[in-house]
Parts: C-alpha cells; sequence; structure tokens
C-alpha cells in the first residue's frame, strides 16, 4: 500500500495535503512547528462536537412560540414549515430539527502566540474546533 511503497511505519491518521513546491519535501517526510512563526495569522480545520439530536432553537436560532395569551404547548415548537395545498410538499432545505455538530469546520484568521519546537507544540489564540484532545489541520493563510 501507501506506507510501503514510501518505506515508512503505518500511521493512524493519513492527511492528503496539496503543495507548490515538491522538490524540498520527500515522500514520508514529517512535519513539525518549525513551518510557523509567532505572530503568523492560520486557518484551523477541524470536526466541531457533535451535539446529537437537536431542536430547531438549538440548532438554527429560532425564537418558538409564545408562553402566554392563551397559547399552551407551543413553547418550544417550529411553527409552520411551508405553505399549503399549493406545493403539497415542504421546500427542500427547510430549516427543521435534526443532528447538530460533528462536522468539517474551518476557523480562519487565528493567531499563533507561541511555539515550542522542541515538544511540537504551536499555541493558537481563538476558537479552535472540535474536543480536547482532537486532530486539527493547520493551515497558513
Amino acid at each position: 500500500g501507501h506506507f510501503d511503497k514510501a518505506k515508512v511505519t503505518a500511521k493512524k491518521i493519513l492527511k492528503e495535503i496539496a503543495l507548490q513546491d515538491l522538490e524540498n519535501i520527500e515522500i514520508g517526510q514529517k512535519i513539525t512547528a518549525d513551518l510557523f512563526e509567532t505572530g503568523d495569522f492560520v486557518a484551523v480545520s477541524g470536526v466541531s462536537k457533535g451535539k446529537g439530536f437537536a431542536g430547531h432553537m438549538k440548532r438554527h436560532g429560532f425564537s418558538g412560540g409564545r408562553r402566554s395569551h392563551g397559547k399552551n404547548s407551543v413553547m418550544r415548537k417550529a411553527g409552520s414549515i411551508g405553505a399549503g395545498s399549493d406545493p403539497s410538499r415542504v421546500w427542500p432545505g427547510t430549516r427543521m430539527a435534526g443532528r447538530m455538530g460533528n462536522e468539517n469546520v474551518t476557523v480562519k484568521n487565528l493567531e499563533i502566540t507561541r511555539i515550542e519546537k522542541d515538544k511540537n507544540l504551536v499555541f493558537i489564540k481563538g476558537a479552535v474546533p472540535g474536543a480536547n484532545n482532537g486532530i486539527v489541520f493547520i493551515s497558513k493563510i
């Protein structure tokens, strides 16, 4: 397979990256924190935290129904989801309840505050997507 052809041991994570200068990169080369400098702005991609099945209020920020004036059990309901017998269907893309999170997210313009090259650590200021100890992809802007 890929690892035997590159003569490297099998890794847990495999990522394909498009590069411009292929002369300086060898197959199986380890990429370290030396590529970045303090003060650089980067884009960080990762998988967001999964929230499970979420209602329309949490998932899309809908306001829900009225709390008073004779309306009962409509506080967290979506209300109408479309017209009546003319379309006789719900339009594609209508925002409804469903699974929330656990999708690829890219946050741009995050600043690198510190780099520890001996430990191969990059410290980033801002909202890094994903759970603690999650895998992220850092790219220069």
